[in-house]
């Protein structure tokens, strides 16, 4: 049996964007040292780390000079290069594998997965040149979705054709690189679930999240999302299935579309913790950073309950287009938590940091996280 990376040991992460920072900093409470690497200085993770490396992932020599540093090695972000990985496997565990890396970083690898493993999925065909496109289009019919195979997220490699007319445009609009045409779901929700697996194969989840989105960026996640308990069950199931048939060891998220007829379909999975499970840093007995700790480290996982009903806010960069936002009003909500992730410069549609709140029920909680945001705009 592997020996559990115990307290005192020194945890690699590539990668260095908040998700690396809130590791970072449930990493440290619990005894361990913390080293980042990633092409970029003074990071939300670099602030908070015990030691920043700043270099190309493709550069071997360095990477190689950070493995031999650290103990295990967790990915903040999904589109590391795979020769990266492959390199930290050569001196320490890598946890999720690269392998796991290499199918969900690329769209079709993902959904060709999803289908050949017979997880419900949304309808999509391959487009790696222009009369492909043609062709799916014909077979899968209009409104549809092309999207380019990597480096697509927060609605950015994509583009929503209305009308077989449209796919040139579409076409030059992603840049006539390889991609992915999805067919277009009518849904009523759209919902996540976070779940870690340890590395003796146990699962702990955070129940089914609901996500409401703007300008195809997550803008509020509430927990219990409100559908059936047998859909619930299934969406955990799946989750479960997905994190078994991947061998993830840390922590997944799958999300997922509600149909109108009750179905869930797969719509995209990212192998580290997520922005929808934010929350769970405040609002839970055992954060989705620190279940990917545990993981990583094989130790036993966390608990996962919800401590009170609790719904979480993104705050992006326009909150700063008008001067610095009132951090005091947003705060004088006594059952509001604020969370910056260090960022030097604010940009329309970045992600700057979050809003927790709680209520007396998730309806609450939402209307609290909400206002809170808005009174950031008070001058």
């Amino acid at each position: 049996m592997t020996k559990p990376i115990l307290p005192g040991a020194t945890l690699g992460v590539l990668g260095s964007g908040q998700l690396g920072r809130m590791f970072a900093l449930a990493a440290r409470r619990m005894g361990y040292r913390v080293h980042t690497y990633s092409p970029e200085r003074r990071t939300p993770t670099g602030q908070v780390a015990d030691k920043e490396v700043c270099a190309p992932y493709e550069d071997l020599d360095a990477l190689t000079a950070f493995c031999q540093e650290v103990d295990v090695i967790s990915f903040e972000f999904e589109n590391v290069p795979a020769l990266a990985s492959e390199c930290a496997a050569r001196f320490v565990p890598v946890r999720p594998g690269g392998d796991v890396l290499h199918t969900i970083q690329n769209r079709l690898r993902e959904k060709t997965f999803i289908r050949d493993h017979g997880f419900p999925h949304t309808p999509f065909r391959p487009v790696r040149q222009r009369a492909e496109l043609d062709q799916a289009l014909i077979e899968l019919g209009t409104p549809a979705v092309l999207k380019t195979v990597g480096f697509g997220y927060d609605g950015k490699g994509q583009v929503v054709i209305r009308a077989a007319a449209e796919a040139e445009a579409a076409w030059q609009a992603i840049g006539q690189v390889e991609a992915v045409l999805e067919g277009f779901i009518d849904f009523e929700r759209e919902v996540s679930v976070v779940a870690a697996r340890s590395l003796a194969g146990d699962f702990a989840h955070y129940g089914v999240i609901e996500n409401l989105h703007q300008n195809h960026i997550l803008d509020v996640s509430i927990p219990d999302a409100p559908i059936s308990e047998a859909l619930a069950r299934e969406a955990v199931e799946i989750s479960r299935g997905l994190m078994d048939k991947l061998d993830v060891v840390g922590v997944l998220c799958v999300e997922l579309f509600v149909t109108r007829d009750e179905r869930l379909l797969i719509n995209e999975l990212a192998p580290r913790p997520h922005n929808s499970g934010h929350f769970t840093f405040d609002a839970s007995l055992t954060s989705q950073f620190e279940q990917q700790v545990r993981a990583i480290c094989g130790l036993p996982l966390g608990a996962t309950d919800l401590l009170r009903p609790a719904a979480m806010s993104n705050l992006l960069g326009d909150l700063w287009a008008d001067g610095e936002p009132n951090w005091a009003a947003a705060v004088a909500d006594p059952a509001v938590k604020l969370h910056l992730y260090g960022k030097a410069r604010a940009r329309p549609g970045r992600k700057m940091g979050h809003l927790t709140a709680f209520g007396s029920d998730r309806g609450d909680a939402r209307r609290r996280a909400v206002a809170a945001r808005q009174r950031l705009l008070e001058r």
